[in-house]
């Protein structure tokens, strides 16, 4: 149970993070608020908010 709120805080608080990270950046640098970045946010927390953006701006080049 506690495994499972851990997870649903971390991707709820990630999800807001995401959204506030996309209103400060331009246009293309957007990450989408979808069930991947959702479950990458719930897993793995900051570093993987950070690694979306990395592997956007990566794609980006």
């Amino acid at each position: 149970m506690e495994t499972a709120l851990n997870f649903m805080l971390r991707a709820i608080f990630g999800m807001i993070a995401v959204f506030f990270i996309n209103s400060l950046l331009q246009e293309q640098m957007k990450i989408g608020i979808n069930p991947f970045s959702f479950l990458t946010a719930g897993c793995l927390g900051l570093p993987g908010i950070a690694m979306l953006y990395g592997l956007n701006f990566y794609f980006l080049l």
